[in-house]
């Protein structure tokens, strides 16, 4: 990837960043898709700091102290040796922030973004992952949420990340289970087992390529199989209550599969797409409701924008 983000003398820069759901099943921490949820910043050169939120959880993305976005700004331009000028932000945000929706790596390419704008700073895609990959962790997020599509990605190097977009055939409907509880990243982590067993491990490549195939191809009656995870959902599942309780919710209810989305603890469910939204929307919440659980169903499906897509500058 060479394609470097616009930069000019403009005052103002915009950039639209999607939602990402990450690991897929058994592709964990290697593919992740890009989500029709967006976060929406438009930055302007200002005499001091200031923020404007609307949207989901506008509490958290209106505060200026510690905020995400403005910290990556600052330490890009801080480690690249330029001044960072103070920035007027407006955020319209739809993504679910700590719940595995992909939060913190838009929220940090957002802030690589304007440091790249306003810093003038010849960066490509491959940097711009890199960076956003460095501080997540891990790519799979950063790529999805820059690249749009489905994404498999892993880092080259410290700064270089290694990315490839795959635009799936035909329509994936879906539903976000979203719940009330958020999960850090880091707890999920850690109930991870060091080492794995050689079966699970082949079990989980042998999928990995069949999810592959299935959105390549257009083929949802491989999703039920193709989905089947034997290296984190099964360790995650105390953490992230609602995944065992829609793993068991398939066909005929309209459902292909669900997936932990991230590291939870929301659920992806891919919908046949055939089937009516609304009677499975119905569905999942009586099957929520009579396990005693409940969570917020947001209708979405794969985008193909993506960060490096939608990046404008404006001269007022």
């Amino acid at each position: 990837m060479t394609k470097k983000l616009l930069s000019s003398s403009a005052r103002s820069f915009e950039i639209i960043l999607p939602a990402t759901s990450a690991n897929l099943g058994p592709a964990f921490d290697t593919a992740a898709l890009a989500l029709k949820l967006f976060l929406k910043v438009r930055a302007t050169a200002s005499a001091d700091y200031s923020i404007h939120a609307t949207g989901r959880d506008e509490d958290i993305c209106g505060r200026v102290e510690n905020h995400l976005i403005l910290i990556t700004y600052r330490e890009v331009l801080q480690s690249a040796g330029k001044v960072a000028k103070p920035l007027s932000l407006r955020i319209s945000n739809d993504i679910p922030i700590g719940k595995g929706c992909g939060s913190s790596a838009a929220a940090r390419l957002a802030g690589i973004a304007l440091a790249v704008h306003f810093g003038k700073l010849s960066w490509t895609d491959s940097r711009i992952i890199g960076e956003a990959s460095f501080r997540e962790h891990h790519a799979d997020n950063a790529a999805a949420c820059w690249l749009g599509g489905m994404t498999i990605a892993r880092m080259a190097n410290d700064s270089e990340a290694q990315a490839v977009r795959i635009d799936p055939k035909g329509k994936w409907p879906m539903l976000l289970a979203v719940p009330d509880q958020s999960l850090a990243t880091e707890k999920a982590r850690q109930v991870l087992p060091a080492q794995y067993s050689r079966e699970d491990a082949v079990t989980n490549i042998q999928n990995s390529m069949f999810l592959l195939a299935a959105l390549i191809q257009g083929r949802p009656d491989l999703m039920p199989a193709a989905l089947e995870d034997r290296m984190h959902q099964p360790y995650r599942a105390g953490l992230c209550p609602l995944l065992p309780v829609l793993s068991g919710m398939q066909r005929p209810h309209g459902i292909l599969g669900v997936a932990l989305s991230g590291a939870g603890p929301s659920v992806l469910i891919f919908v046949a797409p055939k089937a009516s939204l609304t009677q499975v929307r119905e569905k999942v919440q009586k099957h929520l409701h009579d396990a005693g659980l409940s969570a917020e169903l947001i209708s979405t499906t794969i985008t193909e924008r993506g960060g490096s897509s939608s990046s404008r500058s404006f001269r007022s």
